[in-house]
C-alpha cells in the first residue's frame, strides 16, 4: 500500500492552482476548473503523491483552516533539497515567509504563507 493522493483546503481551487504551479513549480495532474477539482504533483516524482487544492466550502473544512493558520501551524510540509536556495528563490517571486530557514533536530525549515489560506512548512534533512 502506498499514498496515493493528500488534500489541502484552500479558499480558491483555482487561485492554488497558479500558485502552486506557476510559483512551486509544481506539475498539472488534473485540472477540471468546471469541477473547482484541481490536483498537482511534483516534477521530480511523476510517479508520486497527488496533492488534492481542495476547497474549503463547507464550515469544518474552514473551522479547520483557520484553526491550524490562526495557530501559526504548517498546514502541510514539502521536502527540499536546498532550504535556502528555495527561500531565496520564492522570496524574488513575492512569496511571502513567516520563518526564515532554521536549522533544527531533524533538519533545516522554513514556513511561507500560500496566500490561499494555509501555511507551508519546507523541510531538508
Amino acid at each position: 500500500m502506498r499514498i496515493k493522493m493528500c488534500s489541502i483546503h484552500v479558499d480558491d481551487p483555482a487561485a492554488a492552482f497558479a500558485f502552486y504551479t506557476g510559483t512551486l513549480g509544481f506539475a498539472e495532474l488534473v485540472a477540471m476548473p468546471e469541477y473547482r477539482l484541481y490536483v498537482v504533483k511534483s516534477p521530480d516524482d511523476p510517479d508520486g503523491v497527488g496533492l488534492l487544492l481542495e476547497p474549503s466550502d463547507n464550515p469544518v473544512a474552514k473551522a479547520y483552516q483557520e484553526g491550524v493558520y490562526g495557530l501559526g501551524m504548517p498546514a502541510i510540509v514539502f521536502g527540499s533539497p536546498d532550504v535556502r536556495a528555495d527561500y531565496e528563490r520564492l522570496g524574488a517571486l513575492g512569496v511571502r515567509f513567516t520563518s526564515a530557514p532554521a536549522a533544527g533536530p531533524s533538519g533545516i525549515a522554513a514556513v511561507f504563507d500560500d496566500g490561499c489560506g494555509n501555511l507551508v512548512q519546507i523541510h531538508q534533512d
